[in-house]
């Protein structure tokens, strides 16, 4: 079942780079990046009550990942960080504030719970890139 789901991660962001016509001596690495950070979330989503501390972690590796394979290929991070973290885009979330929200309209406690849901899974992917470009922008300047 894992090597299914790093199949389809990898084939999702390789399909991804592919569209967004990321350089073709880039796409490997894009899709490990996103493969490792699906793993690690579905890795760790099983072994808590939440999901949030995966999703947070995730993203964290990925956006780690994605800087250093930037400055090793001297390319830049969003060839390897908008591809990679499309695994853990929250769109089963979206969908489902979608769905509830056409079944019972409004008024719905499930629509409400799902769009609280996913805004703090996005925030978590958020909060992680903006920490990592943080800190390789302080410890990680370059000379001028």
């Amino acid at each position: 079942m894992i090597i299914l789901h790093a199949l389809g991660a990898y084939g999702s962001v390789i399909a991804l780079c592919i569209i967004f016509c990321v350089p073709k001596k880039y796409l490997n690495l894009s899709g490990m990046v996103g493969t490792v950070g699906w793993l690690i979330y579905i890795l760790l989503s099983g072994n808590t009550s939440t999901e949030m501390f995966p999703m947070f972690l995730a993203a964290l590796i990925v956006s780690v990942i994605s800087h250093i394979f930037a400055r090793w290929k001297k390319a830049p991070v969003t060839l390897f960080l908008i591809p990679g973290i499309l695994p853990l885009v929250p769109g089963v979330g979206m969908y489902r504030i979608v769905y509830y929200f056409m079944l019972e309209g409004s008024q719905s406690n499930m629509t409400s719970y799902y769009f609280v849901y996913t805004l703090q899974m996005a925030g978590m992917i958020a909060i992680a890139i903006f920490i990592t470009d943080t800190f390789f922008k302080v410890f990680f300047r370059h000379p001028r």
